[in-house]
């Protein structure tokens, strides 16, 4: 009896453990970004060498649970929308996002990927996605948790307030990081604008997978493509060889590091929470980061808190949850017929469900709120 009830727990447990995983894992990819950017990488060296990684990394699943299921797909219109994916969801997206990173914090820079789901529902509402819902419970609770969102990010970019140093200033000087010189309204318009670019992606999504509904391989393309556009672009902006060298210290590492599992792992674990708890689970811990980032940024780097990122923190993470709550609470006041027709218009074939995925996501995804990372950049 004792040995079954063991047994229940940690199976119940395992769908949370999971997401843990997922945010400590995005944690150590901020820092790392954070630390090698302020000691002078190169950031289109970074996304192209991490994209490398994550495509190699990703090379087995496609191939193995999609062998001999894309030949009479892959046409000129689908290399088409693959090669936007990966132009507007990592090159702009991460790319607009490391730059922001490198002029203000990690913990400030989180405070914009929490936004994304709030930014993609907005667009949504213009496009005629999803309805507003103002006369629902639901609807009411989803429009304040916006709200909050938005109000969080505004008083975290906007008000300083009384500062906080979790460690003592003569302890910094044992840490070796190279300090940046911080240009924050900069840094705040491309952390915008990389927030504006994951949210457009994510709507890109539904017309993605109606012309190419195999994950695996559309994760592992994007990447390639991602890959070459970075080098492209990088190689007209800096073709110097300290700008593109690898050697054996922290950004080797960061790159190994990102691509093999803040992407390709985090891949497969959202993957695996999506089909057992649903989409709007994941985002659900997204949160999580933002605190875990704020927390390790002060006491390894030395970054000071402010008043106002605190309050800004709290603001979008009541936000966030309360959106999410509204979107559940909608989801299941939907009429059953209505929810197995989305299901079905987003299935790959008549008997065959794949799970979600960071690059390929549904318009389920979308409706939800299931917005992530992420696939963090």
């Amino acid at each position: 009896m004792e040995g079954g009830r063991v047994k229940k727990c940690f199976v119940s447990s395992q769908a949370v453990m999971g997401m843990l995983m997922v945010q400590v894992m995005a944690t150590g990819m901020q820092l790392l970004s954070k630390i090698i950017l302020n000691n002078g990488t190169f950031v289109l060296a970074l996304m192209t060498y991490r994209h490398i990684v994550a495509a190699v990394c990703m090379a087995p699943f496609a191939f193995y649970f999609e062998r001999g299921m894309i030949k009479s797909k892959m046409n000129w219109s689908v290399f088409f929308w693959l090669f936007v994916n990966s132009l507007c969801g990592i090159l702009f997206a991460m790319g607009l996002f490391y730059y922001g990173l490198k002029d203000t914090s990690a913990t400030y820079a989180v405070n914009f990927l929490n936004l994304v789901p709030i930014v993609t529902f907005v667009f949504s509402i213009i496009l005629r996605l999803e309805k507003l819902g103002l006369s629902t419970r639901a609807g009411k609770i989803k429009i304040s948790g916006a709200i909050l969102c938005v109000s969080g990010a505004m008083i975290a970019c906007l008000y300083k307030g009384r500062t906080f140093h979790l460690i003592h200033k003569t302890l910094q000087h044992h840490v070796q990081v190279k300090s940046s010189v911080l240009h924050k309204t900069r840094g705040t318009i491309l952390l915008i604008g990389s927030c504006l670019s994951y949210s457009s992606w994510y709507i890109l999504q539904a017309k993605l997978l109606k012309v190419f509904p195999f994950k695996y391989h559309t994760t592992m393309i994007t990447c390639i493509f991602a890959s070459i556009q970075s080098a492209a672009i990088g190689l007209c902006i800096d073709r110097s060889n300290a700008a593109w060298k690898l050697e054996w210290n922290l950004q080797l590492l960061t790159i190994i590091y990102s691509g093999s599992l803040a992407s390709a792992a985090t891949f497969c674990l959202i993957s695996w929470a999506v089909v057992r708890r649903g989409p709007s689970y994941p985002p659900m811990f997204n949160p999580l980061t933002l605190i875990f980032v704020a927390v390790l940024e002060a006491l390894i780097i030395g970054a000071e808190i402010t008043a106002g990122q605190l309050l800004g923190m709290v603001l979008i993470i009541i936000g966030l949850y309360s959106f999410l709550l509204g979107k559940t609470k909608e989801m299941k006041n939907m009429p059953k017929s209505n929810i197995e027709a989305a299901e079905a218009a987003t299935t790959v074939e008549s008997t065959k469900v794949q799970p979600a995925s960071p690059l390929t996501t549904t318009n389920e995804d979308i409706e939800s709120g299931s917005v992530k990372d992420v696939v963090n950049p």
